[in-house]
């Protein structure tokens, strides 16, 4: 980690947007081994065991692990999409500087409309799990609880970037612990074989078994998707990242390998572990892990989680304040509120933007937490087809000779990728696909109405000038 403590070389930005106009720029404090620190919290593997994966044992039961490692294999092309975009758009606007790019200023808005979705719901959906593991310990209200976890993190994504690489890398580290404790628990522990993966049941009501469909599983994709999601916070910190060029398509991929492994790996040894079905279906982990150990390895375990949780949300924040410091820069809002969002604190981390994402994620805590998954599921789904739409697009015209990390299998990925991930969105719940929907068009009738008819002054795009080859 001492890349992540080199000093820098730039001097810190103005606390406010300069006057003449210029857009704000982010400082490159931090090399591949910070990024891929902070990245991997973001995936933060240990929480989104026990915090997500318990909801796809409950339904799909042992085809759990299956469903992951499908979605995983889909990740790998999703991951080659941001490496080739994410190197020839290097912006801390992420997805939605790479669609306006490549696509069109209105395929960037709606990508960034859904990506603000995802930025705003997964935060509290992770931190909710933490009353959970604190059980051993203390009793909370499972909302308080992620509501104080959300606070708690927006105040440390007021620091420097480069001290939270160093709390976030000390926190992985106790989740990577955890999660292969539960590993080597699990498979000491192994009731059945591993077919057993492959075997398609969950507990039904009555104590019957049920049968998962191939239809059950292209629905958990959506789920699966969101697992691994967090791979794409290192193109969110690209305006961070010393020599982007080289630096992001190598962030992306290795953390999704090591993330999938670190997730999949416990879920196969919880599958094969678990004393019966019912008790997989029901997904509580931490009770496994005390029936297979004792009490103290669980509360070790639970308070480890709790802790990955923590970890979670500080750099959840981080990356998407960045979203929001983006956007308004691009000047996508009347200009008082593009003037605070774009505000720079003194150390150098866009602090009102801080604030917008981490004292609304609090709140939405209180809201029913199916809804929060299930808008999730279909925000991150509809977001990939976009970016694979995207990378369909980056090699034409001047982008076909830009300097850039370029995907194997061109064009064959994307659009194998695209037709996958629009079967995956028609089989999600029409109630989710509402609500994501119903946000999409009220975002589209503001394009239509205060962006589109401002095109000169709203909604410019700007990618950093100092991008290292």
């Amino acid at each position: 980690m001492t890349d992540t403590l080199r000093p820098v070389e730039q001097a810190l930005p103005d606390v406010a947007p300069a006057a003449s106009g210029s857009p704000q720029k982010l400082k490159r404090s931090i090399g591949i081994v910070g990024g891929t620190l902070l990245t991997l919290s973001c995936v933060t593997p240990a929480s989104t065991l026990f915090v997500v994966v318990p909801d796809l044992f409950s339904s799909l039961g042992t085809a759990t692990a299956l469903t992951i490692a499908i979605g995983s294999l889909l990740c790998i092309a999703v991951a080659f999409c941001y490496s080739e975009l994410g190197t020839l758009i290097p912006s801390a606007g992420g997805e939605y500087a790479m669609v306006s790019t490549m696509a069109g200023r209105l395929a960037g808005w709606l990508v960034f409309v859904l990506s603000l979705l995802v930025v705003m719901i997964v935060p509290p959906v992770i931190a909710m799990g933490t009353a959970d593991y604190l059980a051993p310990i203390v009793h909370l209200n499972p909302s308080m609880a992620g509501a104080g976890v959300m606070l708690l993190a927006t105040l440390a994504g007021l620091l420097d970037l480069r001290a939270n690489a160093w709390i976030t890398g000390v926190f992985l580290v106790l989740e990577v612990i955890a999660a292969a404790v539960v590993a080597v628990l699990g498979f000491t522990h192994s009731q059945r074989g591993l077919g057993s993966l492959t075997s398609m049941q969950v507990a039904g009501s009555g104590g019957h078994t049920d049968t998962v469909t191939a239809m059950l599983v292209v629905s958990g994709l959506a789920i699966a998707l969101f697992i691994t999601q967090g791979f794409s916070t290192a193109v969110y910190l690209s305006e961070e990242l010393e020599n982007p060029r080289r630096n992001v398509a190598r962030t992306v991929l290795a953390t999704l390998a090591i993330s999938t492994v670190i997730i999949l790996v416990p879920v196969v040894a919880i599958t094969m572990g678990a004393s019966d079905l019912s008790t997989l279906t029901g997904g509580d982990i931490s009770s496994m892990v005390t029936a297979w150990s004792n009490s103290a390895v669980g509360t070790f375990v639970s308070l480890c989680v709790a802790l990955a949780i923590i970890n979670a949300g500080i750099v959840m924040v981080i990356q998407n304040s960045r979203v929001l410091f983006a956007s308004a820069r691009d000047k996508a809002w009347p200009e008082p509120i593009n003037q605070s969002l774009s505000r720079l604190g003194r150390f150098g981390s866009p602090w009102v933007a801080t604030l917008l994402v981490g004292v609304p994620g609090a709140l939405l805590c209180f809201v029913n937490l199916d809804t929060l998954y299930g808008v999730t599921g279909v925000s991150v789904t509809a977001m990939y087809l976009l970016v694979a739409v995207a990378a369909l697009l980056a090699r034409r015209g001047q982008h076909r000779h830009t300097p850039a990390w370029r995907m194997p299998l061109w064009p064959a990925m994307p659009v194998l990728l695209i037709a996958v991930l629009a079967y995956i969105l028609s089989q999600q719940e029409m109630t989710y696909l509402v609500w994501t929907g119903g946000i999409t068009a009220v975002a589209t009738l503001y394009w239509a109405f205060y962006l589109r008819p401002r095109r000169e002054s709203r909604w410019l795009v700007s990618i950093p000038e100092d991008v290292q080859a």
